[in-house]
């Protein structure tokens, strides 16, 4: 039983010792291990292809206006030319312990589940629907198996005490400030008027989703983000770069799906070919404080030079003996003579 017990403690020492030298030349990722987030986010990564694809390859199947059918390709378009590839990407990055990479993917899935919302509420029910609901079950539920994932004290660890939070959110909640305004300043003088439904003019549609998900989920999520990442709160800076690196990905989708809305119909009061460089622009702006963010974030203490790394785990090493020695000192004393 006393080897026993001396082996375990032994064991524990080792374990002790290659954690602590672990810790000191690299900072825990962020992803804790395990390949849920990884498998649901790839069958994620095939629905949205076979209902994007799929939207784009048929658009007859739409089956609403042709401004709004024009919209919805657009969107399709633009989930396979910039959101997928910024899921696999971000993915496969993050496998390799990117926590960069790990940001852009929770944004990116957001982005996902925007687009999906719109393919399920923003066109008439059509022969896709079955597809839609998938892609929208997919990316909710990897978001959520995402954050069950996620270890915030490490994610913690990789931001660097440098990153210019305020500024950030700030800008965040600016952003939100914005949209809200500009949502508002529709949707109140329609609905204290004798013609609320003179918001969905030329839609065909029973409500408007970009305003529901915007103004419930998504505005409300970031404000908050944003607040408490001014606290330098861990999920609060998580979620408010996801945030940014998702509303980069919608601007670029509003800049595609404009024009092939304003082209399919020119008449239309929900699509304006001048509305995509706009957008273009306002992808380019928000890209700046994401840019700013992610410049900050996996900053680990590899800058230091090899002769401290190694005196340092010279050190590490000489404790963990002073520690083994001390072990035995003890074991032999409670043996006696």
């Amino acid at each position: 039983m006393v080897l026993m017990r001396q082996t375990s403690t032994g064991a524990e020492m080792a374990l002790a010792v290659h954690d602590a030298i672990q810790t000191a030349g690299h900072a825990p990722p962020a992803l804790r291990g395990g390949r849920a987030p990884y498998v649901l986010s790839g069958v994620l990564a095939l629905a949205a292809t076979a209902a994007a694809g799929l939207s784009v390859s048929y658009p007859d199947v739409l089956g609403g206006n042709p401004a709004g059918n024009g919209n919805l390709h657009g969107t399709a378009l633009a989930v396979l030319s910039f959101g997928l590839p910024a899921l696999i990407a971000a993915m496969s990055l993050t496998a390799k312990g990117s926590t960069r990479a790990f940001v852009v993917w929770l944004g990116t899935l957001g982005y996902l589940l925007y687009q999906a919302v719109l393919l399920c509420f923003a066109t008439p029910l059509n022969n896709l629907f079955l597809v839609y609901l998938l892609f929208l079950g997919l990316s909710l539920w990897s978001i959520a198996t995402l954050l069950r994932a996620t270890d915030l004290r490490a994610f913690a660890t990789r931001v660097a005490p440098t990153l210019p939070i305020r500024w950030v959110a700030g800008f965040t909640l600016g952003l939100v400030a914005v949209n809200s305004a500009a949502w508002l300043g529709r949707i109140v003088p329609a609905v204290l008027g004798p013609t609320p439904r003179s918001l969905l003019d030329g839609t065909d549609l029973l409500t408007n989703p970009v305003y529901v998900q915007d103004l419930a989920v998504w505005l409300p999520l970031a404000a908050t983000a944003a607040v408490v990442a001014l606290r330098r709160g861990p999920w609060g800076t998580l979620v408010t770069g996801s945030m940014l690196a998702m509303y980069v990905l919608e601007c670029l989708s509003i800049a595609v799906d404009q024009w092939f809305g304003a082209h399919a119909d020119p008449t239309s009061p929900i699509a304006s070919a001048a509305m995509t460089p706009v957008f273009a622009v306002a992808a380019a702006l928000i890209a700046v404080p994401l840019a700013l963010y992610l410049r900050h974030v996996d900053r680990r203490p590899t800058a230091v030079p090899n002769g401290a790394l190694r005196r340092r785990d010279r050190d590490l090493r000489r404790a963990a003996v002073a520690k083994v020695r001390a072990e035995a000192r003890r074991f032999t004393a409670r043996r006696g003579p």
